[in-house]
This record gives C-alpha cells, structure tokens and sequence, in this order.
C-alpha cells in the first residue's frame, strides 16, 4: 500500500484497504484491458457523457496499459478525489463511506478472458475505466460524493447482508481460475437460497437501486437520444453498446419509480432510466435522505437497527450517540420504544467524538437505558438544569428513584451526572436495579449503569457515532497474503511477443512462429489472432501481410464455430477499419 495513500483514508476504512501488485498483471489481462479500452474509446467517443473521453485522459488512464492506482489518485486530487485499491466486493455502506470522503474504491482484479464483455465482480476495468472519467465533472462528482455521505447511513437487514456475502462468495469464484463449476454451482444455490430469505425492502436496497440506475447504469438528457454516464455500461463492451437500442426501453428519472425497480446483475438490464440532468440526481437523493432512519429517528428507526444485526447508532434527543449492535427494544402498549439495549461492545459519543471512559473497552458487555420522559416531570430530563437536578433531590452519592411515564423504573446511588454544552446526558448509577412490569432489565451485581438521558430517539444510523475510535482494533476485511506474481503460461508468453511486436522491440518476422503456436497450444483464442491483424493492418512488412488472410480465414472459422465469440470478433474488426 502506498504511504501516501493511506495516510489519507480514514482509520475505520484502512481494513478494506488492499495493495495493486502491479507485477502479478500478465500480457493476457493487458490484452484484456486493451481491448476493452480501445473498443470503449471509439463507441463512447459519441454515445457517452461528455466528461467521459476527456475524464480518461484526466484520471490517468490510458488504452495500452492497466492503470496503476497510485497515478490515478494523484490525477484526481484537481477534482477532489483520490483513488484506494481494495479486494473486490465490500459492503455497499463501506463503499458509500470511502466515496464520502472523496475516494474512489478500485478493486485491483481484472476480469478473464472468457468474461472480457462483462462480469458481475467488480474489477479494475468496472472501476477504473467506468467510474473515474464521468468524476471529472464538477456537478457528477457533487452527486457521487452527497450520495455517498448519504447512502453510508443505510440501514440493511441480517438477510441481506447475508447476501451479500454469499455474491462476494461466488464473484470470486466466478473469476477464479483453479474453481470448478461444482464449486460455482454450489454458491450459486447458496446465493438462491440467500436471497430467497430477503424479502424485506430495506433502507440499503432502495438507495442501492438507486445507486444502480444512475452511477451504474444512468443515462442523461433527452429521452430519445440519451448518452451514457453509468460506469456498468461504461464498462460492458456488450451492454454499453447495446443499451441504446429501441428494445431497450428509456423511462424519465422518477425517485420512486428508481427505487422501487429491482435488477439483476447478471442479466441485461430490459429498462434503463434517463435524468434531466446531475441536479435532478443531487436532488432525489437528498428526498430520498428525507425518508432515512437517520433523519427521522424514533420507534421506526431503531426497529429497522434491531434488525439490521450490524453496527448502528442511535441518537437522543440530548445529543447522546449509542453506537454498537442493538438486539432488543422495548415498546408500550401503544408500539413506541421506551428501552434500547445493544449487546456485546458498545460506545457512547457526542457530537461524533466518543465520550472519554465510555468506549468499547468500558461497555464491552453492552449498554441499554431507558427513553422517554420522567413521570410527573413536564420538562424533559435533557432539559434540566444543575439546579432543577438539586431541587428534586437527584444528587451524588443519594440514592435516586427515576419513574418514566413508560413504567421503566430506574433505582440506586448516583455517582455523577456527565453534562455536555449546559444538558445532561449521562446518569451514573451503582447498585441500580432497573425493572419494567416487575422484569429486571439491569441488577446490582452486574456493576455500573450509564442511563442515557433523552426524551426521543432523534436519529438512527448504520455504523459507528466516531467511526475512528469505534472500528481502531477492526481486522483486515480480506486475508492480505504475499502473493507471488504467478509463472506466465505459453499463452501469456506469446501475448507478450506480440505487445513486444506492436512496441518495436522485437521484429515482425516472428509472427508465423507465434500464429502456429498459438494453433498448437490455443485454437479457440480469438484476441491474439486479432491483435496480430491489428499488427499487419497497420504495418507493410512482407511476413505480416502473407498472415493477413489466414488470420481473417480463422477468425471467421470462430465466429462460425463459436457464436458466443461472434460479436467479440466483429467488434474488433470494425475498429481495424476506423484506426
């Protein structure tokens, strides 16, 4: 990992951190990203957003070479962005969270061969090529950054996070060249059955829908000749050239039709929407946020927590942010929350800067406190005064009875109370019993309770409160292994003769050699076939120009023999004729 880098991406997101092993890339995956590149360079030089052939040039990418992650992020510091390496697939809040902070995710995989027109990981291509150009323009990167800020706070469910990790599971497969297709078969089952549990439509699936439909596969202005800002058709030589076909329906960008529509990553999109413009985009989000946990708060909002079984916050109407799992709330008779209790290690912050004596270590056995008002008090308890606590006899070192209208009843020694700008937000007990319709919900012996202070529950949110302190001792979220740059294959050798070719550093008269070794060891290999026509459309020497027709002859010879290799082939022709 590049010092630089790193020093730049916020603590709780350096797990997710990986390295680019630049020299681990093979002259196969460079012909891979070459092609793609050069077939993406001339069809989205008229179909794309107009930041999009000049925002390549811009982010340091290039059409001969994989880019490295590390010249990217200095190409984008103009435009507010910087660029991290990471190991594919992560959780989308974290995805979000690194785009919050001006950083663009770039997973360091580059797709096969075999699945050179598109593949659902992501790879360096998707990311790098798709992604990075349309940055370049002010009011897109605007958008991106809002959304992310934004979508970092979606609360998901168990379910889908379960999902998630079974199509991490199977993406990796799908790439891997040792896997079987037992192997895939099973995780595909696997993910099936997985997704067959989720059927609840979360805050996370709506505004991933959303994500989906315009940085993935957004178009923009006028509905009958639309062009392309999506970095999954900026990356799919096959859907990002056939995305614009009349088969393919174009809907007008509407907030609740997008987040209301479901998708396939595995499949061609059958509809794709189509916005005014990036301030329509920056808008929606921003009424989308309106409609968010984090924005709303109360009994809704942390039942959606409850059952996200993931890191959240909720915060109390005293400024008070519990950051930890929640796993139980408790509700009157009329369904509003009265008791939040986190399990396992929780911490207690304000203003997102964690309370001293109040972290993970402290809590690590959980945190739960009552919510609502005292009864028989008007005022709300946040809004007490150092003199209103005196006046009612709640003082150090006394025992104290609190009785909520909720029927949550709070008894024992307070030691203190923690105020914050003048309002309290802390009550510290010893021996406290706190009990709700004679069940104990905290007893003496399990030492001291915290009581939050806090008539409502203002906000609830995915993640961390101080995401830097919170996540400090979090453990890689992929196994960082020194890998080797593996042996090249006699297919990689003769790929990079042929680069070395194209690159005059070596001569063209060993091309027939390569062409009869490539019959010999790959028959069915169309690139490098269409890179060495490349080499005799291009230049006049005798030994290239005798190949010529033999190459048309056998890549005609695939096409026919192999259908799924057709449009590949044919694609890389046409460009022979606009070079």
């Amino acid at each position: 990992m590049n010092p630089k880098i790193a020093s730049r991406v916020p603590n709780h997101l350096k797990p997710f951190l990986s390295r680019q092993r630049y020299e681990n890339y093979t002259p196969v995956q460079y012909a891979v990203w070459r092609y793609v590149m050069r077939q993406n360079w001339h069809f989205f030089e008229d179909h794309a957003h107009e930041a999009y052939k000049e925002g390549l040039r811009k982010s340091g990418i290039v059409i001969d070479r994989i880019p490295r992650i590390e010249e990217m992020d200095e190409c984008l510091k103009p435009f507010g962005w910087g660029a991290v390496p990471i190991d594919g697939l992560i959780p989308g809040v974290v995805f979000f969270d690194f785009q919050a902070h001006g950083l663009l995710p770039i997973a360091t995989d580059i797709r096969t061969l075999e699945h050179i027109a598109y593949t659902p990981a992501p790879d360096i291509i998707h990311e790098a090529g798709g992604h990075a150009p349309i940055l370049c323009d002010e009011k897109y990167a605007e958008y991106v950054k809002t959304f992310g800020r934004i979508g970092a706070k979606a609360l998901s469910t168990r379910e889908e996070h379960e999902v998630f990790l079974a199509t991490r599971r199977l993406s990796q497969l799908m790439e891997d060249p040792a896997s079987t297709p037992e192997k895939i078969r099973v995780a595909e089952r696997e993910l099936e059955e997985k997704m067959s549990l989720a059927t609840e439509v979360s805050e996370a699936t709506e505004i991933s829908r959303l994500y989906w439909w315009t940085v993935e596969y957004g178009l923009i202005g006028d509905l009958e000749q639309p062009r392309i800002y999506g970095a999954g058709l900026l990356s799919s030589i096959k859907e990002g050239q056939e995305c614009l076909d009349p088969s393919v329906k174009k809907i007008p960008f509407d907030l609740d039709t997008v987040i209301r529509a479901d998708y396939d990553v595995t499949r061609p999109q059958p509809q794709l929407f189509v916005c005014r413009d990036f301030d329509q985009l920056i808008e929606a989000v921003e009424r989308y946020a309106d409609r968010m946990a984090f924005r709303t708060g109360g009994t809704d909002g942390l039942r959606k927590a409850v059952r996200s079984g993931q890191t959240a916050t909720a915060v109390y109407s005293s400024g008070l942010q519990v950051s930890g799992v929640f796993d139980r709330l408790l509700s009157d008779e009329q369904g509003k929350a009265i008791y939040l209790h986190a399990a396992g290690p929780t911490a207690l912050a304000f203003a997102g800067e964690e309370l001293p004596g109040h972290g993970k270590d402290v809590h690590r056995d959980g945190f739960g406190s009552p919510i609502g008002k005292l009864k028989h008090h008007f005022k709300p308890l946040e809004d007490w005064t150092p003199e209103d606590f005196n006046k009612h006899g709640i003082v150090p070192e006394h025992e104290v009875h609190l009785e909520f209208e909720s029927g949550v009843t709070v008894r024992g020694i307070l030691k203190n109370v923690t105020f914050k700008n003048a309002r309290p937000l802390l009550l510290r007990f010893v021996g406290c019993t706190v009990l709700f319709q004679n069940e104990p919900l905290f007893l003496p012996e399990q030492g001291i309770y915290d009581m939050a202070v806090g008539e409502r529950v203002v906000s609830v949110f995915a993640g961390a409160a101080d995401p830097e302190r919170f996540f400090a001792d979090a453990a890689p979220f992929f196994e960082d292994k020194l890998v080797s740059a593996p042996g090249w294959t006699e297919l990689d050798r003769l790929y990079q003769w042929v680069r070395d070719m194209r690159e005059h550093r070596k001569p063209f008269t060993s091309a027939p050699q390569i062409l009869e070794e490539l019959n010999r060891i790959a028959p069915d290999d169309w690139l490098l076939r269409l890179e060495l026509l490349e080499l005799a459309a291009a230049h006049p020497a005798p030994e290239l120009i005798r190949l010529r027709p033999r190459l048309e002859a056998e890549l005609k010879e695939l096409e026919q023999s192999k259908p799924q290799l057709q449009s590949l082939i044919r694609n890389g022709l046409r460009l022979l004729e606009l070079d």
